[in-house]
């Protein structure tokens, strides 16, 4: 795949380090191209150009990064856009279910795309009757909130067996003629373009079947992972504070102590969703991780739901009117982190959470607490 001249590297990048110094870099830059992506409800494919053409895709997606390092690539790309946070977040994914799960030659292949600059994807989502395995070894139906449908290159999808058990299967997500962007109607997140995808007619036979029946949702790799969309969050959230606080800083309100005080309670907050990210990437990821580390995530993911809704109503309420204007940088940021907060199930994930802390005593049996 060549990378546009937009994504020209000025030097090349050996290390995760490296890249993550490039990256920071690249914010502003990307920050102003997803909101044009935004504006005119279309792929990133210029930021996304942008992470390609650094190496960035490529190294922080590949095997063996260190959580700490990983969570902060999530972290920084949300912290530009959540719209390509939530893309690079799928790339990455779909890397891992690949490393995982897949045998020799789907490795092998995974490796070759990724230093080529595919973007990978992972599609769960869909509408009854859901997507299925034929006998003969295709695919039917479509998957919903696609992201990136028809823009990315590959994408791990889950589909029913005649038994019912769920198959991982790698398919082209490339077509434009399958996808449908039309039922993708939000108001933020829009430059993901999540919209349907028809897989039928799709080959899903040996060759394209990742791991065994129901591997998809194999613990604690399912539930833990999900780390890694609330590392994500954390950079909207941290986008929006940092807004605000240039906000304060550039006006008379930020020498009136009670915008001071919600400023103070904004920080709090948001200091307090990062030190969970950050433990939750060490443990999720430790070898051994368990159901100790599937609870101690769970509880992670209402921790920054709860900072984001706190960071955001702070930031609305001191910077007034000017804030929900299309042209004010928190506008956007406000409309992608208030959908990108809606993931599935938050209620069950903290009835669980809580649940989990109950039966074990933490104080005794952890260090960490």
């Amino acid at each position: 795949m060549n990378a546009p001249s937009l994504a020209a590297p000025v030097r090349e990048i050996r290390s995760v380090a490296e890249a993550l110094t490039a990256l920071r870099a690249l914010v502003p830059q990307i920050q102003a191209l997803a909101a044009e992506a935004d504006r005119e409800e279309t792929f990133p494919e210029a930021a996304i150009a942008l992470l390609r053409g650094a190496g960035v895709l490529a190294l922080l997606a590949g095997e063996n990064v260190a959580p700490i390092l990983l969570m902060e690539a999530l972290r920084l790309v949300g912290r530009a856009s959540l719209g390509v946070g939530r893309i690079f977040e799928g790339h990455v994914n779909a890397a891992r279910l690949i490393r995982m799960f897949g045998d020799a030659g789907q490795r092998k292949s995974l490796e070759r795309d990724i230093a080529e600059g595919c973007v990978l994807g992972v599609w769960n989502t869909e509408r009854p009757p859901g997507v299925t395995i034929a006998a003969g070894g295709v695919l039917s139906g479509a998957k919903c909130f696609a992201t990136g449908a028809g823009h990315i290159d590959q994408a791990v999808i889950t589909a029913a067996l005649p038994s019912g058990e769920r198959q991982m299967v790698i398919v082209n997500a490339g077509d434009p003629a399958r996808a449908d962007a039309s039922v993708w109607r939000v108001r933020g997140m829009k430059s993901t373009v999540s919209g349907l995808y028809d897989l039928t007619g799709l080959p899903a036979g040996e060759l394209q079947r990742l791991g065994a029946p129901d591997d998809y949702e194999r613990e604690p790799a399912f539930t833990a992972g999900a780390w890694r969309f609330t590392a994500v969050q954390l950079g909207g959230i941290e986008t929006i504070l940092i807004l605000l606080r240039n906000h304060l800083a550039a006006s008379p309100a930020g020498e009136n102590a009670v915008h001071r005080a919600r400023f103070a309670e904004a920080l709090a907050a948001a200091r307090s969703a990062y030190l969970w990210v950050r433990e939750a990437a060490v443990r999720a990821e430790a070898p051994g991780a368990g159901d100790a580390d599937i609870a101690f995530v769970r509880m992670t993911r209402g921790v920054v739901e709860r900072a984001g809704l706190e960071v955001m109503q702070a930031a609305e309420r001191s910077v007034g009117t000017q804030a929900f204007f299309t042209a004010h940088p928190l506008d956007l940021a406000c409309r992608d982190l208030s959908l990108y907060l809606r993931q599935p199930a938050p209620d069950e994930a903290a009835e669980l959470a809580a649940a989990a802390f109950i039966a074990r005593d933490c104080w005794r049996d952890d260090p960490l607490w």
